[in-house]
């Protein structure tokens, strides 16, 4: 049929949100329209040339059949799936069908679909679905009831007994009130639970739910407890990004001072102190800056050491100053100049790696290697210097709270590989960080949770990407965030009835959702002109899709 569309899909998003399952499905549309065919001439010296241009109108997105099309189509996948019908030439397996219906009947179908069902390797029959859907409405009272619910089960399905199943997703992020600020993130922290014997619509979940909480944490955040460390990062990144691609972005300098006076300076404080010593640290006024610029932070999550060598200081002064690499270099000069020529033996960490320590190491011994800065030699070491100490920072803190061991990190401590894998190793653990960090300070987890969620992500990101859009999840009590969402209400909510075992169980259920499930229809806002859907009012608006089942036997 030239007007209808038929796709094989692996996941079939919104599908997914109200249907169990993750095999291919095919899903029926229709097709997109075309203009007539257009004869163009094109003449040249030798010869006439017809060309047919087909002018396909602007992409409408995925359009809808009508319901009767769509029950005739069902009708044929059901014949062709039927062993009792033999002069129908069945296809072999097919995978379920699902069909966007435009609404057009009294129920307001937006999808048909089928499914066949098995007893053992024979088709025993097929389960025909319905699903309707209607506009926002915040009037509770429009909601379809768990005794209605029931009652339209029992009418389809005769069942003496059933089982009441509900779900809800909060926003947790939502909880967390900003009255000073406002902040676009795309971090989310989703709460999703699930529990048996519902009593009534929009109930808040029992603590005796099921309960897991979905995390995605995208960094940069200023509210993070790790605003701080982000921006070290940055610098660390853009530094790295510079030396693979030859162009680099220098960040907004944090200083005022240059980076060559403030290189200076730190020489000159060690020559006075004769030596750097063990706990020196960057002075007091940095640090109150580093926690007034964090005032944004909804708790704190402390990174920062106070064991900080020589090198770990340069960089720190470096970091925020340098807006070239003629400035990395002069002062990486200075330095190399003053160890050379013995005026500073400055204090280094044992197990530094960079090659400005092993330098320091050296004139310990009075045994200095000729060191060259040249090219982008300078920019290298001062990436080295950064990778030392951000790592040194992280192992304290992951090593520190007991969150896990060195030999679990040594993936992600390993320098042995070139400096670019380096940078993106040290991200990754940077990004488990600030989730961490949200589930620590935000969230207020304690340490046995933590400790299976680092273990988790530790093991997720030695083979994966890094990729903040990645969704990290944990199982959780819900006693231990019941205070975020017990006064909230939920984004999403359902209740299921069922009855039936097996492939012959069979499924009512009401979704709830503040987004539509469905992409291919409009809907009639029931909302007062003065209040946008789930924008200022605190009144939450629900879209509601109706989901039913009916078990056909072919026996």
């Amino acid at each position: 049929m030239d007007d209808i569309s038929v796709l094989l899909v692996e996941k079939e998003e919104l599908l997914h949100d109200i249907i169990g399952g993750n095999q291919p499905i095919f899903v029926c549309e229709k097709a997109q329209p075309k203009c007539e065919p257009e004869a163009t001439e094109t003449t040249d010296d030798t010869s006439v040339v017809e060309e047919t241009l087909f002018k396909v109108e602007q992409d409408l997105g995925p359009q809808p059949l009508s319901v009767m099309k769509a029950s005739q189509l069902l009708s044929w996948y059901t014949m062709a799936q039927n062993p009792n019908m033999p002069q129908v030439e069945a296809p072999g397996t097919l995978h379920p069908l699902w069909v966007r219906c435009d609404k057009s009947d009294p129920c307001a179908t937006a999808w048909l679909g089928v499914e066949t069902v098995y007893s053992g390797n024979k088709t025993s029959g097929v389960k025909l679905y319905t699903v309707s859907c209607k506009g926002p409405t915040g009037d509770e009272t429009s909601f379809t009831k768990l005794d209605e619910l029931k009652q339209e089960h029992e009418k389809r399905h005769h069942a003496s007994t059933v089982a009441t199943k509900g779900y809800a997703q909060y926003n947790l992020f939502c909880s967390l009130k900003e009255e000073s600020m406002i902040f676009e993130s795309q971090s989310s922290v989703i709460a999703s639970l699930t529990w048996n014997n519902v009593e009534k619509v929009l109930e808040c979940p029992p603590l005796s739910s099921k309960a897991s909480l979905n995390i995605k944490v995208s960094v940069g955040d200023m509210r993070s407890p790790l605003y701080q460390t982000y921006k070290e990062m940055e610098f660390l990144l853009a530094l790295a990004e510079g030396l693979r691609t030859g162009e680099t972005e220098w960040l907004e300098p944090m200083e005022t001072q240059s980076a060559v006076d403030l290189t200076r300076a730190l020489i000159e404080e060690l020559e006075n102190v004769g030596q750097g010593a063990p706990g020196h640290t960057a002075k007091t006024s940095e640090k109150q800056k580093a926690k007034t610029d964090a005032i944004a932070a909804f708790s704190s999550m402390v990174i920062a050491r106070g064991d900080l060598d020589f090198t770990e200081q340069l960089w720190e002064k470096m970091r925020k100053s340098v807006t070239s690499y003629q400035d990395i270099t002069e002062c990486l000069r200075i330095v190399v100049k003053a160890v050379k020529l013995g005026k500073i033996k400055p204090w280094i960490h044992k197990d530094s790696n960079s090659t400005l320590s092993k330098l320091i190491l050296q004139s310990y011994q009075q045994q200095i290697d000729a060191m060259p800065l040249t090219g982008l030699t300078p920019a290298n070491m001062l990436l080295e210097l950064g990778l030392d100490k951000i790592r040194k920072d992280f192992i304290n803190y992951l090593v520190g709270k007991e969150l896990t061991t060195l030999n679990y990190l040594r993936y992600y401590l390993d320098t042995e590989v070139d400096l670019q894998e380096q940078v993106m190793r040290v991200r990754k653990l940077h990004h488990l960080l600030e989730i961490l960090g949200t589930c620590s300070t935000f969230l207020s987890l304690p340490h046995d949770r933590l400790f299976l969620f680092t273990q988790s992500c530790l093991q997720y990101y030695k083979t994966s990407n890094y990729d903040e859009d990645h969704v990290f999840q944990l199982q959780i009590k819900p006693a231990l965030i019941s205070y975020f969402y017990e006064k909230e209400q939920p984004f999403s909510w359902a209740m299921e009835v069922s009855s039936g075992q097996g492939s012959k169980e069979v499924k009512t259920a009401l979704y709830l959702s503040d987004k539509p499930l469905v992409d291919h229809i409009s809907f009639d806002l029931d909302v007062p002109l003065d209040e946008s859907v789930n924008g200022e009012s605190e009144k939450m608006f629900y879209y509601r899709t109706m989901v039913s089942c009916s078990l056909i036997s072919f026996t």
